[in-house]
């Protein structure tokens, strides 16, 4: 059985989110996430962390359900993969 390295998986969710309205960007760290988003994969228990910039007056939680329903729909699209959770995380808010 072939498998999709945590990179790909990561580049998948980042270029899922950057497309919803609302979003700035990715939000990086010296964590171990690639690009502000962190994969976990345990057992094929597949787990997404994305840490967000995200427009000034956007309403968060719709910003983060389109976020969560983006990346799910890509990721099975792209990699047959359906991630037990995705997990947003808003880090910063502020103007385009």
């Amino acid at each position: 059985m072939a498998t999709i390295s945590s990179d790909i998986l990561a580049s998948y969710a980042a270029d899922a989110a950057r497309d919803v309205d609302g979003v700035r960007g990715l939000v990086e760290s010296a964590l171990h996430r690639r690009k502000g988003v962190r994969i976990v994969d345990d057992e094929g228990h597949v787990r997404v962390e994305l840490h967000l910039a995200v427009e000034w007056g956007v309403s968060i939680p719709e910003v983060g359900r389109e976020v969560q329903q983006r990346v799910a729909a890509y990721l099975e699209r792209m990699a047959k993969i359906e991630p037990e959770a995705i997990d947003v995380i808003v880090d910063e808010i502020g103007p385009q």
